[in-house]
């Protein structure tokens, strides 16, 4: 008897895993494989912070699969290389996977699908990590939808599936695998992990604690969601992103037993879980998301700062700003809250991560993708669709984006979501002090130079307008 390969992603964990619960009813030894092919083909390398979750993640994982009588298999490489090797050191019979929607992950799918097929083997893929596969959703004219009202309104029409159990009684196959300490995934020199070990707990378990603990108790307050101080979030992205626990199980969790304060809450929190089905779906159509402008019409946004523009202004005015945003050192308080936020636990609010970005577009004239990269490098939760889908939707240049002439002011955002500073004044202590820096910009002045720059791109735009 051969063996069944169970290829592994962004979909670690064992329960409601479509490929594992295929392999188990193949019935062949299992090899539970996980391949490290970071910034390959198109694939986008992992940033500090999600390797740092990644390392404890499958960590978890090896657990867990040694406590059911198995292993996991570690390897590296270029993935289309390592998988007909490993195919042929086991004997394997069948390849499983579940489906990823990225552009490059899509195509590398594809010639390994066709080349495991053409070898005789046993192939399929599934859909295990989003509700509503992109292709499945479309307007009335087939296309994909731009704005997420009608996609929410459509994806409440879709019965989604129930989770499936963690299969039982398996056997595995023994392969050859590379140690995780040897990839070298955790900070050393300096080791700056503190505050993400005190807030997180990676893996499978880790998840559906969270899971439990939000509707147990973040769920009846998720109406202050907004308010940074307020433990109402979930904080249940970055186990999203790695899969350790799949968005159907959220769904009928969020449909179970609860509370009836939470249960008023339940249905907004849905519609948050589906935005995240929506950037996906974007990604899907646009899958140079993380790159290019999704609205063509900022592509000729007279940026003060942008690293695929060459007509920047003086770098000596505009680099020490950037930094001093990435530092948490503007001088202005939420802002500055949240950027050290973001370093100290590889996390920000989702309303602190609105008011940065706006800062650092519209007030500092730096192109967006300088600050989504920034964000990739630092979040435990750096998804390939939310991260650059969010930053283009507070831009104005992406999918259903807040208009650019909305710009967020972190000082009245303050006074609204957090008036007695109790968030501001956990990370900015110094805050009032000779030590706490003068404001980098004028706030009122930077929104006018925004404005006015907005307006020049529209101008050209409606003046490139064909007569009709």
């Amino acid at each position: 008897m051969g063996a069944s390969i169970v290829w592994l992603r962004d979909d670690l964990r064992l329960s409601d895993n479509p490929a594992l619960t295929a392999a188990a009813e193949r019935g062949e030894p299992i090899v539970l494989l996980f391949v490290l092919d970071d910034g390959s083909h198109g694939i986008r390398a992992h940033g500090g912070g999600s390797r740092w979750w990644l390392h404890h993640s499958l960590d978890s994982l090896a657990d867990a699969a040694a406590s059911a009588g198995g292993a996991l298999t570690l390897r590296s490489g270029d993935v289309e290389t390592v998988l007909p090797q490993i195919i042929a050191e086991v004997g394997a019979g069948a390849v499983f996977w579940n489906r990823r929607y990225g552009g490059g992950g899509r195509e590398i799918d594809t010639r390994l699908k066709q080349a495991v097929k053409d070898g005789g083997l046993d192939v399929r893929s599934f859909q295990a990590n989003l509700l509503f596969e992109p292709w499945t959703l479309k307007t009335g004219s087939g296309e994909p939808y731009r704005v997420f009202t009608p996609f929410w309104r459509a994806a409440r029409e879709v019965a989604v599936r129930d989770p499936l159990p963690t299969p039982t009684g398996l056997t595995w196959a023994a392969a050859r695998s590379e140690r995780l300490a040897g990839w070298e995934l955790l900070p050393t020199k300096p080791d700056w992990a503190e505050g993400l070990h005190e807030m997180w707990h990676p893996g499978e378990q880790g998840a559906h604690d969270r899971l439990e603990h939000f509707v147990e108790h973040g769920l009846e307050q998720y109406h202050r969601r907004d308010e940074p101080a307020v433990e109402a979030t979930s904080r249940l992205s970055p186990h999203l992103r790695f899969g350790e626990i799949s968005p159907f199980q959220v769904w009928h969790r969020l449909h179970g037993q609860m509370s009836a304060n939470a249960h008023k809450n339940a249905e907004k929190y849905l519609s948050e879980l589906v935005w995240r089905e929506f950037n996906h779906s974007i990604l899907f159509a646009h899958p140079d998301l993380a790159d290019h402008n999704y609205r063509p019409t900022f592509d000729a946004f007279p940026w003060a700062w942008s690293e695929v523009d060459e007509s920047n202004a003086d770098a000596d005015d505009v680099l020490p700003k950037i930094e001093a945003w990435k530092a948490g050192r503007t001088g202005i308080p939420l802002v500055d809250a949240g950027m050290r936020e973001l370093w100290h636990t590889g996390y920000m609010h989702n309303r602190v991560r609105m008011v940065t970005a706006s800062f650092l577009i519209k007030n500092l004239l730096v192109d967006w993708r300088i600050g989504e990269q920034w964000f990739w490098d630092c979040l435990v939760d750096a998804d390939e669709a939310n991260n650059p889908g969010n930053w283009q939707w507070t831009a104005g240049t992406g999918a259903d984006a807040a208009p650019y002439f909305r710009v967020f002011n972190p000082v009245l955002q303050a006074a609204k979501f957090d008036p007695d500073g109790t968030y501001v004044r956990r990370w900015v202590p110094e805050l009032g002090t000779p030590e706490y820096p003068e404001p980098i910009v004028d706030l009122g002045q930077t929104r006018r130079e925004a404005l006015a720059a907005f307006e020049q791109v529209k101008a050209r735009s409606q003046a490139a307008r064909p007569l009709s």
